[in-house]
C-alpha cells in the first residue's frame, strides 16, 4: 500500500473519508480478488492511529470480523423503573469491537494491495464533471471515475424540518473498579431506571471482566447536554453499583444522528454517498455496524457483479445502488413519536423488551423479519402512539 505519490493523481475509485463503511468495503473489495486492476485512493485527515470509538453487533454465525471481536455475551439484561429482565440471546451472541482493533486488521490487509493508497489529507472541495470527479485537499489534487464519500455533512438533514433528527449522544468510561461489581457475561442494553428527566435517556454497560466495563450514558434526544451532565450520571450510576473506588482507563463520546432523511437522493451518476452520510446508519437505533456491513457487502457486488450482466464500468450509475424497504417506514415512526415525545422512549422500548423474544426482535433491528414478524414485534409496542405517528407521517 503506497502512502504517498505525487506523481499518481488519477484512480478508478477515490473514498473521501475513511469510516466504518469505507474500510468495510475496501477491505471487501480486496478479499473477493476482483478489484487488482483498480487504483484506489483512501483520503482522510485522520491516520485512525486511536481507539476512538467501540462497535457493537450481533450474530448468529462467525463473520470476517470475528478475528477483532474483543468479547462477545450470550445473556443481556433490560432495566427499567418498573421491571427487569435476562435476555437470553441464543442462538445470537452480542459482539464487541474495539476501533483500533479494527482500523489495524484492515489497514494489515490493505497494506498487501500495491493498488491502494492512504494519504492523510484533509478534503476540501468535491466537484462532479461529466466524464470524472475532481476532489481537492489542503495538499494536492486528484481525479476518479467514481467516488465514495462518507463525509458527514449536519446541514442536510438540519435545514429540513420534513423529517425529524434526533441524536443518539453518549459519553463513556472504560472503568476499572477497586471491588468486583460486574457480571462479565452479561451485557446491559438498555437500564431505563436512572432519572429520564422528559428524555429518553438510559445507561449500557459492557463489563469484561468483573471489575472492568464500558460504562456509557446514552440519550436518544435532539440536544446535546454538556459533558459535565455525562459524566455526573455515570459517577452516580456507578455509586449506585457499589463503586466507591475506580480508574478511568479511555473516554469516548460520541452523537450519532438518528434520521430517516433521504441522504441517497445526494448521490449522483459518479458520486455515492455511504455510511452515515449515506444512511447506512440504522436510524431507530443509532446501529452503525451491522448495517454498514450488510450495505457495503451489497456495494461491492454492486461494483463488480459476479454474472456478466454489465459489460463496462462505464454503464455503472451511483445513483441506481439504493433500495428503500419498509424498515425505513418503521423507523421513521419511531422517530417521530421520540420527536414528539422523547419521554415515551422508556415506555416503548420497555414494552418491547417486557415479554417479546429476543431472537425476533434482533432479526426486526436486522431488517430480515416477514411482514406477519414484523406485526408481532410492532404490536408489542404502545398502540396509540403509534396510530397518532402513522396519521402524523401520513397527513
Amino acid at each position: 500500500m503506497r502512502m504517498h505519490s505525487s506523481e499518481i493523481k488519477h484512480f478508478d475509485y477515490i473514498f473521501t473519508g475513511t469510516g466504518l463503511a469505507a474500510l468495510m468495503t475496501v477491505y471487501k473489495m480486496v478479499q473477493s480478488g476482483k478489484f487488482t486492476d483498480k487504483s484506489i485512493l483512501l483520503l482522510d485527515e485522520n491516520s485512525k492511529k486511536t481507539n476512538d470509538r467501540t462497535w457493537c453487533f450481533w450474530s448468529e454465525n462467525e463473520t470476517i470480523w470475528t478475528p477483532v471481536i474483543s468479547k462477545k455475551w450470550d445473556s443481556a439484561l433490560f432495566s427499567s423503573e418498573n421491571f427487569k429482565r435476562d435476555l437470553n440471546l441464543k442462538p445470537y451472541q452480542y459482539n464487541q469491537i474495539r476501533g483500533l482493533d479494527f482500523y489495524n486488521f484492515v489497514f494489515e490487509a490493505l497494506s498487501k494491495s500495491s493498488n491502494i493508497t492512504f494519504l492523510k489529507e484533509k478534503v476540501t472541495d468535491i466537484n462532479e464533471l461529466d466524464t470524472h470527479v475532481f476532489v481537492g485537499t489542503e495538499e494536492n489534487r486528484y481525479t476518479c471515475n467514481y467516488l465514495f464519500n462518507s463525509i458527514y455533512t449536519r446541514a442536510f438533514a438540519l435545514s429540513q424540518t420534513k423529517y425529524p433528527v434526533l441524536q443518539q449522544h453518549f459519553v463513556g468510561w472504560f472503568v476499572k473498579t477497586d471491588t468486583e461489581i460486574f457480571n462479565p457475561e452479561q451485557a446491559t442494553f438498555m437500564d431505563f431506571s436512572i432519572e429520564q428527566r422528559e428524555n429518553t435517556r438510559f445507561m449500557y454497560v459492557l463489563p469484561t471482566s468483573k471489575t472492568e466495563a464500558l460504562v456509557e450514558y446514552t440519550l436518544f434526544s435532539e440536544h446535546l447536554l454538556s459533558k459535565e451532565e455525562y459524566e455526573n450520571e455515570i459517577q452516580i450510576y456507578l455509586r449506585n453499583l457499589g463503586a466507591d473506588q475506580y480508574e478511568i482507563i479511555e473516554k469516548e463520546q460520541s452523537s450519532i444522528p438518528m434520521t430517516c432523511y433521504p441522504f441517497w437522493k445526494k448521490n449522483t451518476k459518479r458520486v455515492l454517498n455511504i455510511g452515515t452520510a449515506g444512511g447506512w446508519t440504522k436510524a431507530s437505533t443509532g446501529y452503525t455496524f451491522k448495517k454498514s456491513d450488510k450495505k457495503s457487502s451489497a456495494l461491492v457486488e454492486f461494483l463488480h457483479p459476479s454474472t456478466p450482466l454489465r459489460k463496462t464500468s462505464e454503464s455503472l450509475n451511483m445513483k441506481s445502488f439504493h433500495k428503500k424497504n419498509r424498515f425505513w417506514f418503521y423507523d421513521l415512526l419511531l422517530l417521530d413519536i421520540l420527536y414528539h415525545h422523547n419521554e415515551l422512549g422508556n415506555s416503548i422500548f420497555s414494552s418491547l423488551f417486557k415479554k417479546g423474544k429476543p431472537k425476533l426482535i434482533f432479526k426486526f433491528l436486522d431488517e430480515e423479519t416477514s411482514l406477519p414478524e414484523d406485526l408481532k414485534v410492532i404490536l408489542k409496542c404502545p398502540k396509540v402512539s403509534f396510530i397518532k405517528a402513522l396519521f402524523r407521517v401520513i397527513f
